[in-house]
């Protein structure tokens, strides 16, 4: 008997137990913050993955790390809560859901714009519920009764309300920065992930001949690599200087 009890063992089959061991879990509410009184609060706000497809590596390494901290409050005895959620990467989810449609010989200017929001919402909910499904997978303990959606009603004010907050107490400020311009969707995207380094550099003057005549155009620049790529100089049709030149 001892020795079919270790061949049952050997056969150890993860897919067999995981499922049903988070869905007990869920069911008996072990992820849901303490009802006891006069237990202190911990709160890990999820930062919601984008709906533009499934998890990668690195939503794994974030998610497990996230997950052990809750855990480990949780054992201490404190009221905890880890608020899961999604975000709906509107630029991103455009591109998605435009790709999708290419596919199908469809451009997205001959849905218009409601049949497109449709479209949106299905991608959305498609990969948004996929996603969380990937994260029950990775045995995250959230309270997935109060998940959210960065559209979901009520965000958008709470979001405002807080930048306010943060503008009047100085810790935020609106400037000029640069920004990355999306030739496809003619709007600018997150320049998030790039980092800014102020270093000397040279402006480097480029004349450039006008044909027929012995006049110039001079061009100032930092990149002056750039000029064997050119193929036309543009003035500014308002600049006197060049009246004679615009066409």
């Amino acid at each position: 008997m001892c020795e079919n009890k270790h061949k049952l063992l050997d056969k150890y089959e993860p897919k067999e137990f995981e499922e049903k061991l988070y869905e007990t879990w869920e069911k008996k509410g072990y992820f849901k913050p303490s009802k006891e009184e006069g237990k202190k609060p911990f709160t890990i706000m999820m930062p919601p993955p984008n709906v533009t497809g499934k998890l990668h590596m690195g939503h794994a390494l974030d998610d497990t790390i996230q997950d052990i901290l809750i855990r480990f409050k949780r054992m201490q005895g404190y009221k905890t809560l880890w608020l899961p959620g999604t975000d709906h990467a509107s630029i991103s989810t455009e591109m998605k859901v435009v790709e999708k449609l290419k596919k199908q010989g469809i451009k997205k200017e001959d849905l218009g714009r409601e049949e497109f929001v449709k479209e949106a919402w299905e991608w959305t909910k498609e990969y948004g519920g996929t996603i969380q499904e990937q994260q029950r997978k990775l045995g995250c303990s959230c309270d997935w009764e109060r998940n959210r959606f960065t559209l979901d009603e009520g965000m958008s004010d709470a979001v405002l309300e807080q930048f306010i907050k943060l503008y009047e107490k100085g810790l935020i400020y609106k400037g000029k920065r640069m920004v990355n311009w999306c030739t496809s969707c003619n709007t600018s995207i997150s320049d998030a992930e790039v980092e800014y380094k102020e270093e000397p550099s040279k402006l480097w003057h480029i004349r450039y001949q006008i044909k027929d005549e012995n006049r110039y155009i001079t061009v100032a620049t930092t990149r002056p690599e750039t000029m064997l790529g050119d193929t036309a100089v543009a003035v500014h049709p308002t600049d006197e200087r060049y009246q004679d030149l615009t066409r």
